[in-house]
């Protein structure tokens, strides 16, 4: 069984973002690029699973930039076989990103897709579900626990009210969260193997697939400053400070 890997290149989750000053979008000069985290959890599962042999061979692939290459690197370095980059510097929407991967899996015909849940600088949520309804494959979103039972696949999901369990018959789509498992970091020797490993460069228009934007960013804006709390002496003068505000 093939396992697709799909990972995004984003701010790194440790660096605060900052807003241009046009107000246009999110400065990204100067600043610190990493693999989307829920990505990193999907990668890590995609090994594990082949690590248990239920897996031979792991494809990452991402929508992006010449840069997001390294990125594929760390994926590769973590223990991917090959990596595909769909190039383009483009701002590419969730839908777009689905029917790429749709045509990726076309040619590939993996047994399952393992993808983060979202990405941590759009939080859209959504590339994973519509995959699965391009592609007509059962999913599993919010993963915490995915097990492979001979053609199908077992899949713990996080809901509102705890868990639920899931049976989903292979090709299947997955989407992981948090909780699923705790990412390895590359080895040096592995990150200078990774340097040798497969890695095609392709671009949108190779599949067919028209990445121009149906939506329109008209502002992105800091959130407002909020204001400091004050201390109130006691019982009596909170209940009089309450009412002062109009709010008992």
């Amino acid at each position: 069984m093939k396992i697709i890997v799909p990972v995004k290149r984003v701010i790194d989750y440790n660096v605060k973002p900052r807003v241009k000053a046009d107000g246009t979008g999110v400065d990204l000069a100067n600043v610190k690029m990493s693999m989307n985290p829920f990505d990193e959890i999907a990668v890590e599962e995609a090994i594990r699973i082949k690590e248990a042999g239920k897996a031979e061979e792991i494809i990452a692939v991402s929508v992006g930039p010449a840069k997001a290459a390294e990125t594929l690197r760390t994926a590769l370095a973590m223990g991917a076989d090959r990596a595909i980059l769909i190039e383009t510097d483009a701002e590419v929407e969730p839908l777009a990103v689905a029917k790429i991967l749709k045509a990726i899996v076309g040619e590939e015909n993996p047994g399952l897709v393992i993808l983060g849940k979202q990405a941590i600088d759009d939080d859209s949520n959504q590339t994973g579900q519509m995959l699965a309804a391009l592609l007509g494959r059962p999913q599993g979103t919010f993963a915490n626990k995915i097990e492979i039972d001979g053609e199908q696949v077992v899949v713990t999901r996080e809901v509102d009210g705890g868990l639920e369990t899931v049976k989903l018959t292979l090709p299947a789509i997955v989407t992981t969260d948090l909780r699923l498992n705790e990412p390895r970091y590359a080895s040096l020797p592995n990150i200078m193997k990774a340097k040798k490993k497969q890695l095609d460069t392709k671009s949108p228009a190779d599949y067919g697939v028209d990445i121009t934007p149906r939506l329109k960013t008209l502002k992105v804006s800091e959130p407002p400053v909020r204001s400091a709390g004050i201390k109130i002496a006691d019982v009596d003068a909170l209940v009089a400070k309450l009412k002062e505000m109009g709010v008992a």
